[in-house]
């Protein structure tokens, strides 16, 4: 399925740099397709994967028609929500 990034999201990329942590689309690709843990906040889905030993990955995303709109995402400590 296609992945379109809001304006939001796309800007978190460079954001996220400014602290020396580099995110890829593949590693969103990655987390959205093998996600361990999902759930629903306001209408919005979160799916979350590793990002290294300690962090996870945590996107928040819409399905729409024949895309997966991409909120947001950031970085976490691993146990934070629940996750491991």
């Amino acid at each position: 399925m296609k992945i379109v990034y809001t304006k939001h999201a796309r800007e978190k990329f460079s954001d996220l740099m400014i602290f020396g942590i580099k995110v890829t689309k593949r590693q969103i690709r990655n987390a959205l397709e093998q996600s361990r843990y999902q759930s629903t906040d306001n209408g919005n889905r979160i799916s979350a994967g590793d990002f290294d030993e300690t962090h996870n990955l945590r996107i928040v995303y819409r399905v729409e028609k024949d895309a997966i709109m991409v909120i947001t995402f950031y970085i976490h400590r691993k146990g934070r929500y629940g996750e491991h």
